[in-house]
C-alpha cells in the first residue's frame, strides 16, 4: 500500500472533560462513526446522515485469522481490518448527540469483542474528493497489531488459500469476500484490491 500518513488532528475542536461519557462519546456534539466493512451496509443503528468518505493513513485487507465466525480453530478464515498505511474508502455515518453514547456503546459491543479491534478517533475527508471536502474526525476500529488473530501482511498465495478454506458460523470466507465486493461496488465506493483478489479466489476455487 502507500505512505499516505493520516491527516493531522489540528484544528478540529476536542471534547472537554465535563462533555465526555464514559465512553468517549461528546455528550454536546454529533458522533461520526466511520465504517470500511459490513457496518457500511449493516450499521444496525439509527443515523442523521450518511455519506462517502476517505480515511488516510489506514487501508482495508483480510488481516485478522478468524476461528469461529468465517473459519475454525484447525482451519482459519480471514477477515477484513483497517491496518497502518494507505489510505481507505468507507461510509461515514452521524449520529445525533442525543443517541451518541448508545450508539457507540452497541457498536463497541459488536466490534470490540476478543480484543481484536482499538477503537480510535480519527481524521477523515467526506465526500467522493480525494481532496477537498469537509474534514470531520470519526471513530474507527483499527486492527489490534498486538491480537494473536492479527495475520499481518501475508502472501497473496496464503491469502486466497484461507479465504477458500474458511468456513465458521456465519458462513464462508469466501462468501463474505463475494458480498464485500458487491456491497462496495452498490455504495459506488469500488476497492480494485479485493475485486482482484475475488477473482484469483474464485479462479483457483474452480480449478
Amino acid at each position: 500500500m502507500s505512505g499516505s500518513e493520516p491527516d493531522s488532528t489540528d484544528g478540529y475542536r476536542t471534547p472537554t472533560s465535563d462533555s465526555v461519557t464514559a465512553n468517549g462519546a461528546d455528550a454536546r456534539t454529533d458522533l461520526w462513526l466511520f465504517a470500511y466493512g459490513s457496518l457500511m451496509w449493516r450499521p444496525d443503528f439509527h443515523f442523521a446522515e450518511a455519506r462517502p468518505a476517505r480515511l488516510a493513513g489506514y487501508h482495508r485487507r483480510f488481516c485478522l485469522y478468524s476461528y469461529v465466525y468465517r473459519g475454525a480453530p484447525g482451519a482459519p478464515g480471514l477477515v477484513l481490518g483497517l491496518d497502518r498505511g494507505g489510505s481507505c474508502w468507507g461510509r461515514a455515518f452521524r449520529v445525533p448527540a442525543s443517541e451518541a453514547a448508545q450508539v457507540l456503546a452497541a457498536v463497541d459491543a459488536r466490534e470490540l469483542l476478543h480484543d481484536v479491534y482499538r477503537r480510535r478517533l480519527l481524521p477523515i475527508r467526506l465526500g467522493r474528493q480525494n481532496h477537498g471536502g469537509d474534514r470531520v474526525l470519526a471513530f474507527a476500529y483499527v486492527v489490534n497489531r498486538d491480537n494473536t488473530q492479527y495475520a499481518g501482511k501475508l502472501p497473496p498465495e496464503r491469502t486466497i488459500e484461507l479465504v477458500r478454506q474458511g468456513q465458521g458460523q456465519r458462513g464462508s470466507c469466501l462468501d463474505y469476500l463475494r458480498n464485500t465486493v458487491a456491497h462496495l461496488d452498490e455504495l459506488g465506493l469500488p476497492d480494485p484490491h479485493l475485486a482482484a483478489l475475488l477473482r484469483a479466489a474464485e479462479r483457483d476455487h474452480r480449478a
